[in-house]
């Protein structure tokens, strides 16, 4: 196949090239460029898309003998990355700028012009499987690796873009393998460390960066009886879950720590109380969508075993879940209502809840609303 390699600079994509070669396909490389400060410099493992991955992918694709090229995608990636991030957390709710890249930008943009131009399909270091059932379908799988596993990231991808997609790394047991892979291969990017946190936000400050987009008022911090124990200088910086930055001068009177419950953007105002109160069993998801063909219960609206996720590196949480509709923001709409047989904490509106059975992602769902064991609504 004409396949296009997606080549982020790393060593993942750089073996997944590599691999996609060896297999005989006819591979081109593309680096996306997607910040808007080309002077950008890599910090050990943070940041990413900079200088110096470009520099790394063009040396891959050169040591592979494929072309490459550099697409400038900055000006869709501000718009439906960045900007997304900014107006959720403004909205009160935590997004994840991962699952809206790959969503948006690397299988949708990337894959919508590399099909134009008469690719079959894009390939990435991802992961990840895509598995062929009995009845011909495609399905998006767990990769053997379950440390390195990235299919919750990639649980927004339908069936369609499955169809042309590629992960050639899916089935390595370890990323070691795949480091002395790449050193056998000659490639440089052998030991780059693997980047993290948010690509946009390279020094790990979120609050700090989001100081600066968002228009941050003092508000209240008030406990789950409505009284004020503190101030804050703006309700979006913070996050369910969250403990540090809180400032509260007034202790609990268990003496224990206290938490975020709750935003209220339009109040300004932050909920906390203890620990035992962020423990969800319930959640409503909204924007579902399946990765692969939906199962039967879609069509009656009957509860479903699966797994639930809710961040990228979480244990999943046994549960059952079922399409039905729902009030979102006073408009009836599909939702996905999920029960979990498992308490987890800190779930917080915007995230996004990726469902599987066994190893096969059924699908994912953003997190709308979500009820603690005590039955304490979180909006």
């Amino acid at each position: 196949m004409k396949v296009l390699a997606a080549m982020s600079g790393g060593v993942d994509s750089a073996v997944a090239a590599a691999r996609a070669v060896d297999a005989g396909h006819d591979v081109v490389g593309v680096h996306l460029a997607l910040s808007r400060m080309p002077g950008t410099l890599r910090t050990g493992s943070r940041g990413c898309c900079t200088i110096e991955d470009a520099s790394d992918a063009w040396r891959a694709c050169e040591k592979l003998g494929i072309p490459y090229y550099t697409w400038d995608f900055s000006e869709r990636f501000q718009e439906e990355v960045v900007e997304d991030f900014i107006d959720e957390y403004a909205a009160g709710r935590t997004p994840n700028p991962c699952m809206r890249c790959n969503e948006r930008i690397k299988f949708a943009a990337l894959l919508e012009r590399a099909l134009a131009l008469g690719f079959d399909a894009v390939v990435t270091g991802h992961y990840a499987k895509v598995i062929e059932n009995d009845n011909g379908e495609l399905e998006l799988h767990r990769a053997a690796d379950d440390a390195k596993d990235q299919s919750y990231v990639l649980g927004v991808l339908t069936a369609e873009q499955l169809k042309h997609s590629m992960f050639p790394l899916g089935d390595t047991p370890s990323k070691e393998m795949v480091r002395a892979e790449a050193a056998e291969r000659g490639l440089s990017v052998a030991q780059k460390p693997d980047s993290h946190d948010i690509c946009f936000i390279p020094d790990g400050d979120t609050r700090g960066w989001l100081e600066e987009k968002i228009d941050m008022t003092q508000g209240a911090i008030v406990d789950t009886q409505g009284d004020q124990v503190g101030t804050h200088p703006g309700a979006q910086a913070f996050t369910i879950g969250q403990r540090r930055g809180l400032a509260i001068g007034k202790p609990a009177e268990d003496g224990k720590p206290r938490f975020v419950l709750e935003i209220r953007p339009k109040e300004n105002t932050v909920v906390v109380g203890p620990r035992e109160m962020l423990a969800v069993d319930r959640i409503t998801g909204i924007r579902p969508s399946w990765a692969g063909a939906p199962i039967a219960e879609e069509a009656t609206g009957q509860w479903f075993n699966c797994h639930v996720q809710v961040r990228a590196h979480a244990e999943p949480v046994p549960g059952r879940a079922r399409v039905t509709t729902g009030d979102v923001d006073g408009v009836s709409d599909v939702v996905w209502e999920i029960e979990l047989d498992e308490t987890i904490q800190g779930v917080a509106p915007g995230q996004t809840a990726v469902l599987y059975q066994g190893t096969r992602v059924l699908g994912q769902v953003t997190i709308h609303k979500s009820i603690n064991a005590q039955r304490l609504a979180h909006v």
